[in-house]
């Protein structure tokens, strides 16, 4: 089983619920903090494509900063560089945990899919 990337905030629950879950299988993963390390606009484009799912999954709708910057009016407006652009800009706009896979790419955290993707990698 190849290392997974596990993209967090150190600080957000759902993160340390993640964090344990994978800790608990033993799974093999590399941790980065999400405000200090934020992903950049190539990674996101290609964790995007590897995902399958829309671009909007990608972005952390119940923030404060997405909320701030009425997001939700504006996204539909946007091309999809405008949104990687955007998502790369601030870490706190990026929904997470993420898990990055050779395979797949799950943006938060849903243990029977993480569990999926990790028997998979």
């Amino acid at each position: 089983m190849a290392d997974a990337l596990f993209v967090e905030y150190p600080k957000c629950s759902t993160c340390k619920k993640a964090k344990a879950w994978l800790d608990a299988q033993g799974a093999p993963y590399t941790d980065r903090d999400i405000v200090t390390d934020n992903p950049t606009a190539d990674e996101l484009r290609t964790w995007h494509q590897r995902s399958g799912l829309p671009l909007k999954r990608f972005f952390n709708t119940s923030g404060m900063l997405y909320r701030e910057m009425e997001l939700s009016k504006k996204l539909t407006t946007m091309t999809e560089d405008e949104m990687y652009g955007l998502l790369a800009t601030n870490g706190m706009l990026v929904k997470r945990p993420l898990l990055v896979t050779a395979e797949t790419v799950i943006p938060g955290f849903k243990e029977e899919a993480w569990g999926a993707a990790m028997a998979d990698n």
